[in-house]
């Protein structure tokens, strides 16, 4: 095995550019609390911890959200481990870590042991990590029992999966950096200083991923108390499995167990009777649909089946299956998942006499479970009784203003979903998915039919609603065929209206929102606001919208703000981008595997930089030497500056605005002039 000097493992015949050295880093100050201080502080206050595991150092660290103050604990041949203070905490206080139900509880009890080594830590965290043991098996192998134990990990409240340092680059946090040395390496008494310090970084990115979730966990706190379930460590889905098990085994008398679907189970998708076409091709594609069969893959979830429809490469090189069907200038492709249509760096906007406007379902997903009456079989109809009680609560909720609860039963509903393709959960039903997913489709593509065979052009769909342009001679039409299919389907629609829509594709774009007066419920001629989808959403300038920071990388928002000033002000691109002095809406963040380096200094596995004047090297991985994408010209920033740069390429910023503009079709292509 060949590695790097920092520890990397190199894969087979690959050879490091250059040698890669660390740059000195700076000491953070860390402020460390006295014994006195700690016996202060009241209990149930709320401590982030991390661990830290060498083979000749063990050290956890706990950081005070009250007083920001630290208190650390150490085994090493340098200091003794003060086990009565640390099981002292324990019993007094709530404790926040970071994968720490898989990683960190078993390691602290572990060393709660007065007779464990350094080496025996080290083999328990490497049989943790390197050997993928789980919980139970940890605990039947090294004999630990788990205490109730006020604690609570972030890795499941936070949206979608990423490292702790990613998430410090989604949060902008003030120090992005690696560990100091491999995991294997003995480290000498400085050495473990840098460690301590780095852990202390860690606990300022827990500490900040707390503060932003606050509001989430708040919500599953709520929901604890009136299910009688500590919820606090959960997500959505798995939040949905708790509540929704809970309550059925209150109506059924026994809690549910997760069934069990062998691959290769083969079912039908189950036609409702009021999904009908007129058109031929979209006729002929639900006759096709309704005669294949599905399959459950080895994965739990049901795989759209070989032959039905046409095939593309997919991103994997693999071939994948749909039902393409073309109406007025777009096609919608029907396969697993959401329908989506085909635009193309195009804008629609609005005038005097042109009306777009977007119409979502609400609770699109749900409804149809209800509609349809659908349950998974091993629970019965009582999973109807406790889902609908759960999706009328919100309704009524929401309609009253009570957000808290409102915004509660949400994470149920919307986890339940997410549970049905799950072959762990007790909620498992893959027919269910199947069946709820392609009604989406099929129901949203008999509201487009409609709405082009009148002669309403639909410039967009999207999983649960639909984007149309239509003259305004056209309104009441476009309101008796909603209420027609509303009628038909038991759905309903929100509609919101735009000024303009500027599309890279279906999932990036930004679309300038028109503003509704409530007191004289008209539509007025000015805009509020933009929405921004997937590369162009900027989650980073809204704090409505602050947890879907969590969603996605900071890529120069600065770019996205000149976009949406030039269309909605006018303003040029280049007034937006040289009147910032915010470093954050100029950085990019990268994870990259293996680790990056810059011309011979290694940054991390989680690189952030902007782009700088006179730069023209690029960040290269450690392991190939191969170029990091859109790296030419990158600074790294991996320590946030306190004041602004002055070599920051603004030039580069006005150029990648003019080119967000051009493929959204907001500014015309320049094409060059003719050779002859």
């Amino acid at each position: 095995m060949k590695v790097d000097v920092n520890g990397n493992v190199l894969p087979k015949g690959a050879v490091a550019e250059m040698p890669i050295s660390r740059a000195p880093i700076q000491f953070k100050p860390v402020d460390y609390m006295t014994d006195e201080e700690l016996f202060a502080i009241p209990t149930g206050s709320v401590f982030v911890y991390d661990i830290e595991c060498y083979r000749n150092f063990f050290y956890i660290a706990f950081k005070c959200i009250q007083s920001g103050k630290v208190i650390d604990f150490e085994i090493s041949p340098d200091v003794s481990y003060n086990r009565a203070k640390l099981r002292w905490m324990l019993w007094r206080y709530c404790f926040v870590g970071f994968n720490s139900r898989k990683y960190d509880i078993f390691m602290l009890l572990r060393s709660l042991d007065e007779f464990v080594t350094n080496d025996e830590l080290k083999d328990m965290s490497d049989d943790i990590i390197k050997n993928e043991l789980t919980g139970f098996d940890i605990t039947r192998k090294y004999k630990i029992e788990v205490p109730n134990i006020n604690h609570i990990d972030l890795i499941e409240v936070a949206p979608l999966s990423a490292s702790l340092k990613t998430y410090g680059g989604r949060l902008h946090s003030k120090r992005m950096q690696d560990l100091p040395y491999p995991e294997w390496h003995v480290l000498t008494y400085d050495e473990a200083q840098f460690v301590k310090n780095y852990c202390a970084n860690d606990l300022d990115v827990t500490e900040q991923m707390l503060i932003e979730l606050r509001e989430q966990l708040s919500l599953r706190e709520t929901m604890g108390k009136e299910y009688n379930l500590d919820l606090r460590s959960k997500s959505d889905a798995q939040v949905a499995e708790a509540v929704i098990g809970k309550e059925i085994a209150k109506l059924t008398g026994g809690y549910p167990k997760k069934p069990t679907i062998q691959p290769g189970t083969l079912f039908r998708y189950q036609v409702p009777e009021f999904i009908k076409f007129q058109t031929p091709q979209l006729q002929k594609a639900l006759e096709d649909i309704r005669g294949a069969m599905f399959e459950v893959s080895f994965s739990g979830e049901p795989k759209w089946p070989e032959g039905l429809g046409v095939s593309e490469k997919g991103k994997d090189g693999k071939l994948v299956w749909s039902i393409p069907v073309r109406m007025g200038s777009s096609v919608y492709k029907v396969k697993m998942g959401g329908l989506h249509s085909s635009e193309k760096s195009i804008a629609h906007v609005a005038d005097a006499d042109t009306i777009i406007s977007d119409h979502d379902v609400e609770s699109y997903y749900p409804r149809i479970i209800l509609n349809q009456g659908l349950y998974p079989q091993h629970l019965g109809p009582a999973f109807l009784d406790v889902f609908g009680t759960i999706v009328e609560r919100r309704v009524a909720a929401k309609r009253s203003g009570d957000k808290i609860t409102a915004d509660s039963l949400k994470i149920t509903i919307n986890g339940t979903f997410g549970k049905l393709g799950s072959k762990y959960s007790i909620i498992y039903a893959p027919d269910l998915l199947l069946q709820v997913t392609i009604s989406g489709q099929l129901l949203l593509l008999m509201l487009i039919e409609r709405f082009e065979l009148a002669g309403i052009s639909v410039i967009s769909a999207n999983t649960d609603g639909i984007v149309i342009k239509l003259p305004k001679s056209k309104l009441a039409l476009r309101d008796e065929i909603i209420r027609q299919w509303e009628s038909e389907t038991a759905f309903k629609t929100e509609e919101t209206r735009y000024l303009g829509v500027y599309s890279r594709d279906v999932n990036n774009y930004i679309a300038i929102k028109q503003k509704f007066d409530k007191a004289s419920k008209e539509w007025l001629p000015e805009a509020d606001g933009y929405k921004g989808k997937g590369a162009f959403s900027n989650p980073w300038a809204d704090p409505k919208a602050a947890i879907f920071r969590f969603h996605k990388n900071p890529e120069t928002t600065i770019c996205i703000e000149a976009a949406t000033n030039f269309i909605l002000q006018g303003k040029p691109i280049e007034e937006t981008i040289m009147e910032s002095r915010d470093i954050t809406k100029f950085i990019t963040v990268r994870a990259v595997k293996g680790g990056g380096h810059k011309d011979g200094e290694y940054l991390g596995k989680v690189v952030r930089w902007y782009y700088a004047e006179g730069d023209f090297t690029a960040i290269h991985y450690v392991a190939s030497g191969n170029k990091v994408p859109k790296t030419e010209g990158a600074c790294p920033c991996m320590d946030l500056p306190e004041h602004f740069p002055n070599n920051v390429n603004f030039g580069w910023y006005v150029k990648a605005t003019t080119d967000i503009l051009t493929n959204i079709g907001c500014i015309a292509k320049k094409e060059s002039a003719a050779l002859i």
